[in-house]
């Protein structure tokens, strides 16, 4: 079955259940159909679509209608610049997507660039779709009474992903405009259910932590569950949620647009373990590389890059996904994450994990953000410098944070040299941009 088929399904089912929120506006199950249906009229079997994103119901209308008139999605960002939507409209226009590296029928083009800044367009077929909302229900304990706040950009794998299990179980979706307006987010969990969840980027719960606690807290008993992804979360923010949240389940995920939802782990299991990200999901395994290297099997892979095989041929071989993520797996079969091997700085013939270094830097009361970099230095050539953007009221004190942090790492783990900053540098979903301080 496809994602439509299943709305077709719940519309019969549960014609008067909500469906979808997003402001004052909202749709029934049947109601969503209806539109769908109508909107589906408008595209053209085998069409690729490109629309720019935006976060709305009229999104997921257009979204699923492209899929029922047999085309492929290509949602956009919303403030792309004309030139670029056109250029990526026009390459993919004539594209034979149904002749792609797994000859499987491509539901989604969903544009990618990381912190590269080269475009690359990620196809999804239906089955890969399918099979990462099966992921998330059996991983994350996704259901049919379920309010999922989406407060993402649906043009990205990590909210798209959460409107999947919710439109297969006939669950509902509230559609948020990001993150700016926390009241607007918590007026959101006063939603009339018993059970809500939501994801975040890591960047979302440090402003949560530290400017709502008390309030978050407030709906520790309506919580069911809230994911974290695209980046580490430091563990002191995830000792943190657990104590405001005792009984809510707190997830860490591992997944990209090329590899799909891959595993997840609850780190509110009494351990709370860093950069752990749990056993993989039932349509997806994972294999460590003689490097070191994780690399990815299953369902919810990628048919490959759209337009450029060789490109594909770089990652997607024999069925796996190679990454250039470094892992380990441990004797419970839980994925742990070490950082990218392109990140890994060499000092004086030490290999460092900036991840590690930031960990500890975040634990410290004085840090509110972060990011471990390599510097020039006169006498060793190359050293750690530790960029911060320090807690309200705070200002750096170099010599009490390098003790802080000579007292929890190996000392050629410890940054020699350190500078206040206003922000630091990320990407749209929240990754630190590493190459921004190249």
């Amino acid at each position: 079955m496809s994602l439509e088929d299943y709305l077709y399904q719940n519309a019969q089912r549960y014609p008067s259940k909500v469906a979808v929120v997003c402001g004052d506006r909202s749709l029934t199950y049947a109601q969503l159909w209806q539109e769908v249906e109508r909107r589906s009229h408008d595209f053209r079997p085998h069409e690729v679509v490109c629309f720019r994103s935006s976060q709305d119901i009229d999104f997921l209308v257009t979204y699923m209608a492209i899929h029922l008139a047999g085309g492929v999605s290509a949602p956009l960002e919303h403030g792309m610049p004309d030139v670029l939507f056109e250029r990526i409209s026009s390459a993919v226009a004539n594209f034979s997507l149904f002749t792609s590296h797994s000859s499987l029928p491509i539901a989604d083009i969903l544009y990618t660039t990381g912190t590269t800044g080269q475009s690359k367009g990620v196809m999804v077929s239906h089955r890969a779709l399918i099979a990462d909302a099966e992921n998330l229900i059996a991983g994350q304990g996704f259901s049919h009474d379920l309010v999922f706040i989406i407060n993402g950009p649906l043009n990205h794998i990590g909210s798209l992903s959460k409107i999947w299990p919710c439109i297969i179980l006939g669950a509902t979706i509230i559609i948020l405009e990001g993150m700016k307006d926390l009241n607007a987010f918590f007026r959101a969990l006063d939603y009339p259910a018993k059970k809500m969840a939501t994801f975040f980027v890591p960047a979302t719960i440090r402003m949560l932590l530290q400017f709502g606690p008390d309030k978050l807290a407030s709906y520790a008993d309506k919580l069911d569950f809230i994911e974290s992804g695209a980046a580490p979360l430091p563990q002191a923010d995830m000792l943190r949620l657990c104590e405001l949240l005792p009984k809510t389940r707190l997830y860490n995920t591992y997944a990209s647009t090329e590899t799909g939802i891959i595993a997840t782990y609850n780190f509110n299991d009494g351990r709370c373990m860093a950069n752990c990200l749990g056993r993989p999901m039932p349509h997806s395994r994972v294999l460590i590389t003689p490097e070191g290297l994780i690399a990815c099997q299953g369902d919810t892979l990628m048919s490959g890059y759209v337009g450029d095989p060789e490109l594909t041929a770089t990652v997607l071989r024999d069925y796996t996904i190679f990454t250039s993520d470094v892992g380990t797996l441990d004797e419970e079969g839980m994925l742990h994450l070490s950082g990218r091997a392109s990140d890994v700085i060499n000092v004086g013939g030490f290999k460092v994990s900036p991840i590690e270094v930031e960990e500890v830097a975040m634990s410290n009361p004085m840090v509110s953000d972060c990011i471990c970099i390599s510097a020039s230095h006169p006498v060793t050539g190359h050293a750690l410098k530790l960029l911060v953007v320090t807690s309200p009221g705070q200002t750096l004190d170099k010599r009490t944070l390098a003790r802080f942090l000579a007292d929890r790492l190996e000392p050629y783990k410890v940054p020699m040299l350190y500078e206040q900053v206003d922000t630091i540098a990320r990407t749209y979903n929240g990754k630190l941009n590493r190459k921004h301080y190249q």
